[in-house]
């Protein structure tokens, strides 16, 4: 993959959000009615990734989301699925499955060269995680060196704590219909007093976001409600939080 900027650090976020309250977005995959909704709020937006994929319009829930970005109002965190777009729109050989190439055609449309001319540096750009304070924000599962490491380039080397973030974590065996098969116990050990919002895995079965409390004390919360797959989007404000925010 070509050299790009690095996503912007911890600072330069809390810098961003200057003070805001924070709207968290759970998986979009290309529900942009319902992105829509979500981000008609005077809230800061963090969406967890996988913007794109199965649902009907992945080039327009892309493009609202460089809106945000243009207008100093949310960033995304990087998703398989954005990761796969990246490596797909760079010409990378990837598996032909239905909804990468649905959202393919979408973004090669003369109409939506807009949109596809900055993708993959808005792409290349997005965090593999942040922290702020006690919250920890990242698409698939954490792992307790992401409080003290910076996030590598998500479009570069897939490093075994980038597929953390990414992909969450693996037993190493392949489930019937051809995925991973995945666990958690990455939520155990997730410091006291600490709450990791994640999205990649749909486990909630009442459409609310999915709780789980770990023995280390700290919580993560699923955000994947099935958006584009049939469900619905979910998203959660936060109560005012302290930030540092950097003056300079």
């Amino acid at each position: 993959m070509p050299q790009y900027a690095p996503a912007p650090d911890r600072e330069e976020i809390a810098r961003l959000i200057g003070g805001r309250r924070i709207r968290i977005v759970g998986d979009v995959h290309g529900d942009l009615h319902a992105f829509r909704h979500a981000a008609a709020t005077d809230r800061f937006l963090i969406q967890l990734g996988d913007l794109v994929d199965y649902g009907p319009d992945s080039v327009g829930t892309f493009r609202l989301m460089q809106q945000l970005i243009d207008e100093r109002r949310g960033l995304f965190v990087l998703g398989n699925h954005d990761r796969k777009l990246a490596r797909a729109l760079h010409g990378r050989k990837m598996r032909r499955d239905p909804p990468l190439m649905e959202t393919l055609t979408q973004f090669l449309l003369p109409e939506n060269e807009d949109v596809r001319q900055r993708a993959l540096n808005d792409l290349a750009m997005a965090p593999a995680w942040i922290v702020l304070g006690k919250y920890v924000f990242v698409h698939g599962g954490f792992h307790v060196r992401m409080l003290d490491e910076a996030p590598p380039p998500g479009l570069g080397t897939v490093t075994p704590l980038l597929s953390r973030a990414l992909f969450g974590e693996t037993t190493g065996r392949m489930q019937k219909d051809g995925y991973p098969e995945r666990r958690l116990n990455w939520v155990d050990h997730i410091p006291a007093g600490y709450t990791v919002y994640c999205g990649h895995d749909r486990r909630s079965t009442d459409g609310r976001p999915w709780v789980r409390n770990g023995r280390g004390g700290g919580t993560a919360i699923f955000t994947d409600t099935g958006a584009g797959k049939g469900g619905h989007l979910a998203w959660i404000d936060l109560p005012a939080i302290d930030i540092p925010c950097p003056t300079s």
